[in-house]
Order: C-alpha cells, then structure tokens, then sequence
C-alpha cells in the first residue's frame, strides 16, 4: 500500500484490457507438461531490481544497495537484461520445479523447444516471436551481476549471469529455433534446489507493462497471504528498479517559484509516483523534467 491513488489505465481506454489477449486459448494436446507446470519465480529475483524496465537497449550499470544487501548489475552488448527477458527464466524455474515435484532429479541444464516456451509464456511463435526469443536469451546470458544477496544460504560473490550458457541445438530451414538447451546460473539453481521459489499468476503473461510486472512481482513476494503491504515510495522506487537521481539544492528553489504554497517535496513525490507508474524512460535531464512538472502542476490545479 502506497500513498496516493493509482489510476487504471484502462479508466483512459475503456474498451481497451488492462491484460494482454490469452494467445494460447486451447492447450497443445501434444505438449502437456507445458499445462501442468505452474508458473513460479525465485524469491531473490523477484525481491530485488535485477531486470530493466526498459523498451529499448539498456546500456546502464546499476547498483542496489538496501541494509547490508547489494548488487552491481552490468550490461552485455545487447543491453541490461529486460523485465519481459525474465520469462526465460520463470519459464525454466517451472519446469525444474514441476520435475522435482515429481521426485526427478535434475541438473541446472534443461532442454526444450522454442514453441513451447512461447507458447508457454503467452507469446506468438511467429518469426518475430523467435527473433525477440534469441535476444531474450542472450540479454540475460551475457548481463553480468555481482552481489551478496544469498541463495540456498549461499553467499555469491562473484560475477555471474543469470543463464550461464544457451545453444540452439536445431532450428528448421526458416531459422526457427526447434531445440534449447539452457544451463541456469548456481546463483539462480541454488534457489529452485532451496525451494525459494514462489507461484505466479498465469496472467503474469499478460501483463502489458514491464512496470505492472515488476510490481506484481513486488506485491506477491512481500504480500504474501497477508492483506496488505506497506512501503515508502523511496524504497519502492529502488525496489522496482526506476532510476532517476537525487535532484539539485536549486531545483527546489526554482519549483517553489514555478508552484507557489505547494509542498515542493510532496510534489517531487507525486512526481516520482508519476514516472514509476508510466511507461516512460527516465528523463535525461530530471531537475528541468521536475520544474516542468510543477509548472504543469499549477496550471492543473487552476493556481497558473
């Protein structure tokens, strides 16, 4: 629970979901296991902004620091692995852990096919679908975390990517990736042999915004069973991963001149709130975004 009111986007598009359309309605007859296994993420991943809310190649190194917990999150050259890159590894999680379930041993490398995975994390096995797969595979392949955030009472360290190493095995005449195999990260496999791991929701999917995910993700770790979860807006901010840096002593003198008897830092706040919450990249130059936003602000509110 958040101070403030949050509107649904759909209040703007009424004849518009606020989920994505289910593109899978009838299950693969002949792929079953895809059905059984329940979608489910690792605990550590889903607590902690290790994926970036970005559209566009994310060329950013990040850090997280919360208690005595940090990480540094550096980008392969394809970028930060994404919010929507994060199916790969829900998709593998589910898979190992419906095995283990079932009393199967198994090993931190997994094979399956393309459509599968597609059809698993409600995406169209188009050719673009398999374009966007093969980045969706490389992003967090090559995206390189150091952090002391424990796993399986483990204490990592040491460099690491969240997969370790993905082949092709076979793909038709069109490209179409027809087998994977995938070798997870100890980071991530610690987890799921740890049973650190908590169910998600199949509507996960469907979620348009990689903000609406990360904040599911968010609510269903630290929510749990219990009715509500109370946080700052600060350290919701840094949770979900928005990155937009302290502002400038003068740009509080400024945005007092722009909205005269506003609270300047409720409205930095409102601001922050605004941009968590929007699907836009964070501003290049946020003192001037700021200002801007008072200055509207005003004029809204029938002062300008």
């Amino acid at each position: 629970v958040v101070s403030g009111v949050v509107k649904s986007e759909s209040a703007d598009y009424p004849n518009r979901s606020a989920l994505l359309p289910v593109r899978h309605p009838t299950p693969d007859f002949f792929i079953c296991d895809i059905t059984d296994a329940v979608p489910k993420g690792d605990m550590a991943g889903m607590g902690h902004p290790l994926f970036s809310l970005s559209t566009k190649p994310d060329m950013r190194t990040r850090r997280y620091d919360h208690n005595n917990a940090w990480m540094e999150i550096r980008p392969s050259a394809e970028g930060l692995a994404t919010v929507h890159d994060r199916d790969i590894l829900i998709y593998c999680i589910s898979q190992l852990m419906t095995a283990i379930n079932a009393g199967r041993k198994v090993s931190r490398t997994l094979r399956f096919s393309g459509a599968e995975l597609l059809t698993a994390t409600n995406r169209m096995p188009t050719g673009r679908g398999y374009d966007l797969l093969r980045l969706a595979l490389e992003r967090p392949a090559g995206t390189r975390i150091t952090t002391n955030i424990m796993t399986g009472n483990k204490e990592i360290t040491r460099g690491f990517g969240l997969i370790d190493s993905f082949e092709i095995v076979r793909q038709s005449r069109e490209g179409r990736m027809q087998e994977i195999e995938v070798t997870l990260s100890d980071w991530v496999f610690n987890a799921i042999e740890s049973h650190e791991v908590l169910t998600l929701h199949r509507n996960y999917f469907r979620l348009r915004k990689p903000i609406e995910r990360r904040q599911y993700e968010l609510a269903r770790k630290h929510c749990g069973r219990k009715p509500e979860w109370r946080i700052s807006l600060d350290l919701l901010r840094r949770k979900v991963g928005t990155e937009v840096r302290e502002l400038l002593p003068d740009t509080y003198h400024e945005a007092r001149l722009q909205a005269p008897g506003w609270d300047v830092y409720e409205l930095e706040r409102q601001w922050r709130s605004w941009l968590d919450l929007s699907d836009l990249e964070p501003p290049r130059k946020p003192d001037a975004a700021f200002i801007g936003f008072c200055r509207k602000w005003t004029v809204r509110k029938g002062h300008g």
